[in-house]
């Protein structure tokens, strides 16, 4: 008879552990602080998730497991693994809620500061555990640790209009989503008896025959909890609103770690538990994938510079793109080997640098220009040449253009994954969408270096003249978070090979 190990491995569970931690310590912290001092809690959550991610150092050498069920004189299977894959994706949400807190510590003044510094906390503790998970009981609840206070961060701004919309629509369709999903899961238990991945594959290997359509339905409807967080089409509507409405370093967090949570579960899900169902989902996830990168690259070209919100809007649909590029070393490992996911998660790392960076720059825009169109950019080299120095290297690498060699190496490394496995009609789409995108990377680009606007331009300055240098001092927390993504974007785009290397993982 199996019995739950009653030892656990802390050191294993200890980068999830710390941050949820954290949060509750936060939490209780907020409701003896005064007023006056509530950045301390920012302060405090910085600190927690810099030891979360320190953390993940004494766990690079080997795997190390927790929560098994165990027979006698058997290993058994555990519902918790520290492995190459959990920890690079660990590194990659811990990282991002680190950046993330640094470019909220300006805007909590204006949001309940103990109510957010939890949430952010609370998502990142669930972030990190569910790249580590191996049940499907355990994912399930892991996405939505990070899912739910997602929810709260969106709204968080009370009394905006805006905000609320926005959380509500992603509260819905998230719940929406996430009923499929645990529809498809309680097929597949119904098919296997089992959540554990490992074991689910087995058994996969050798369903009845009368089960198969069930087994192939509980498949697909697994994926599209995933799906719905990496914002592939057609579950990525909620994206442009929830992005506008939400708080902008809370968009920077959901473009980054919503997604590497998505992708993360799609990944285990495929690779660890479905891969004798390869011929379902692989051809689905490469259909996602085309349609995801087109969907939102054309989204982004339909943008109109004047409308308010409008760089925050590309930002949305430019995520919507870059979640198709991501899928396709998914929808290749269904067609060749596990091998292949390493690609996804190079691009994600690089992904998160850049794009973390970009809403950086366009928070740092918005304390002058609240309502963030396009247009504000124009002449940025102006008034703040290195912050359009700065912009413009980050929408180089998104675009996969020199001086953003880490971008172009991350597309290629993407692109001959899907020629590797044969999906030639896929890397000719990708390479469709890659030039569409670079339209509007390098027309926002030559905005920042335009001439200002003149009284015989129609949007020029009211009274006729060029628009005066504004000199606003940023916030010490902001420029440190746009200054260490500019120089990891940098390192990385002189020594790409790094990223590629420290992101070769395998499954199996």
């Amino acid at each position: 008879m199996s019995s739950l190990v009653q030892s656990v491995d802390w050191l294993a569970i200890a980068p999830p552990t710390v941050a949820a931690v954290t949060a509750l310590a936060v939490l209780v912290a907020d409701l003896f602080v005064p007023e006056d001092r509530k950045r301390f809690l920012g302060y405090g959550a910085i600190a927690g998730l810099a030891v979360a991610i320190a953390a993940l150092a004494p766990l690079r050498k080997g795997d190390r497991t927790t929560f098994c069920l165990t027979t006698p004189g058997d290993t058994g299977v555990c519902s918790y693994t520290a492995d190459h894959f959990a920890l690079v994706v660990q590194f990659l949400v811990l990282g991002g809620a680190l950046l993330t807190a640094l470019l909220s510590l300006a805007d909590t003044r204006k949001l309940p500061a103990g109510e957010f510094w939890f949430l952010l906390l609370s998502s990142a503790a669930g972030a990190a555990l569910l790249p580590a998970s191996r049940d499907l009981a355990t994912l399930v609840v892991a996405l939505e640790v990070a899912s739910l206070p997602a929810f709260a961060l969106v709204g968080l701004k009370r009394g905006d209009r805006l905000s609320s919309e926005a959380a509500l629509k992603f509260f819905l369709s998230s719940v929406t989503a996430t009923a499929v999903m645990l529809l498809g899961v309680s097929f597949v238990y119904a098919t296997t008896g089992t959540l554990h991945l490992t074991e689910i594959a087995g058994k996969l290997d050798d369903v009845p025959a009368q089960l198969d359509t069930l087994a192939k339905a509980g498949v697909a409807l697994t994926l599209v909890g995933f799906a719905f967080k990496t914002a592939a089409a057609p579950f990525h509507f909620w994206v442009p609103d929830t992005y506008v409405g939400a708080p902008l370093p809370v968009a920077a967090y959901l473009s980054v770690v919503g997604k590497a949570v998505g992708f993360s579960g799609l990944i285990l899900v495929t690779v660890i538990a479905f891969p004798s169902y390869a011929d379902v989902w692989g051809p689905a996830v490469a259909v996602l994938a085309a349609l995801t990168m087109t969907v939102g690259n054309v989204g982004a070209l339909r943008q109109r510079p004047d409308r308010p919100y409008s760089a925050v809007r590309l930002l949305a649909w430019s995520s919507v793109g870059q979640a198709g590029y991501l899928l396709v070393p998914i929808a290749a490992a269904g067609y060749s080997s596990d091998d292949q996911i390493g690609a996804t998660v190079a691009y994600a790392l690089m992904y998160a640098v850049v794009n973390l960076g970009a809403f950086g720059v366009a928070a740092l825009l918005a304390r002058v220009h609240p309502e963030n169109r396009l247009t504000d950019y124009r002449a940025l080299y102006r008034t703040r040449p290195l912050t359009a120095l700065t912009l413009g290297f980050f929408l180089l690498c998104l675009a996969g253009l020199p001086p953003g060699v880490i971008g172009l190496f991350a597309k290629v490394t993407v692109f001959s994954s899907a020629v590797d496995a044969g999906l030639g009609w896929l890397a000719v789409v990708m390479a469709a969408n890659v030039v569409i995108a670079l339209y509007y990377y390098l027309q926002w680009t030559a905005t920042l270096f335009k001439a200002p606007e003149t009284a015989a331009e129609p949007a020029g300055a009211a009274d006729g003249a060029p628009e005066a240098p504004v000199a606003h001092r940023a916030p010490a927390a902001l420029t440190a978070a746009i200054a260490l993504t500019c120089a990891a974007a940098v390192g990385l785009s002189g020594i790409p090979q790094l990223v590629l290397r420290f992101a070769s993982v395998t499954l199996f």
